[in-house]
């Protein structure tokens, strides 16, 4: 594992708070804002979250989780947050423009 995917994950293991509907990004939002911009402007390899659907988030989430979808990091990744934080890192980035 790279020193990239471990700093990544150990973010996303640190993440433990449910998201109150605040501007800020919930806890782990950050460590995925680092591929998948939280500003519709900018533009990286990674497929955008922003504007999507919350329950397409959330179930991608799942499917990377449980090896249902492929993935070159997703699957780990998603496998170190808990339901909550999934879903409150999906309703943040809906909100994001």
């Amino acid at each position: 594992m790279t020193a990239a995917c471990l700093l990544v994950a150990s973010l996303m293991i640190l993440t433990v708070n449910a998201y109150a509907a605040t501007a800020e990004p919930p806890p782990g939002a950050t460590a995925c804002s680092g591929c998948h911009p939280a500003s519709a402007g900018r533009r990286t390899g990674v497929p955008p979250l922003t504007g999507r659907n919350p329950a397409d988030i959330v179930a991608a989430m799942q499917a990377f989780r449980s090896g249902q979808r492929a993935a070159t990091v997703m699957d780990r990744i998603a496998k170190g947050f808990s339901d909550a934080e999934v879903e409150a890192i999906a309703a943040w980035y809906t909100d994001q423009r």
